[in-house]
């Protein structure tokens, strides 16, 4: 058993949660140490990565929220990518208070290299599974993250307590 795998006598819901935490890091490892050689930072090809997927650009809020970082921390990230040309704030035709971002022509052409090297990635660390165990796979964590979203749209509980913690 490798270091980073937890301990075979930690209960199976344990288990599991250290091995999430676990993959996903070591997943975003891998793949920052593959495109650094691009000049990017694992906050700054996230963030690439998720405003390809957004063509029409990206509200400055939502971004953070999917990157899961603070708006303080996106603004710094966002102002370093700007000036080296890669993405534009733009007043967002539907709320002039909010700024939309978007990529720039250069930087859609990286995007389309580096999600070249996501699939490469993604192919390795999942080749050999059937489709039926990705499927099974998928099923668990879509599962487990609507929890998730259920408990922070509502608030957490106090275990202590029992009482909701605002979140």
């Amino acid at each position: 058993m490798s270091d980073h795998q937890p301990e075979a006598t930690f209960p199976p819901q344990q288990r599991f949660s250290v091995l999430l935490h676990q993959t996903a890091a070591l997943w975003r490892t891998a793949l920052d140490r593959r495109l650094r050689p691009l000049g990017f930072s694992q906050a700054s090809w996230r963030a690439l990565i998720a405003l390809r997927r957004q063509p029409e650009g990206c509200n400055q809020a939502v971004l953070a929220e999917r990157l899961g970082i603070e708006a303080p921390t996106l603004v710094r990230l966002l102002d370093r990518m700007e000036k080296q040309g890669w993405l534009q704030r733009q007043s967002d035709p539907r709320d002039r208070r909010s700024k939309r971002v978007v990529l720039t022509a250069a930087s859609l052409e990286l995007a389309e290299s580096m999600e070249a090297t996501v699939e490469e990635l993604r192919a390795e660390l999942l080749a050999g599974l059937e489709p039926a165990q990705l499927e099974a796979m998928i099923d668990i964590l879509e599962t487990v993250r609507e929890r998730a979203e259920g408990l922070l749209a509502k608030g957490a509980v106090d275990p202590e307590s029992g009482s909701h913690i605002p979140l």
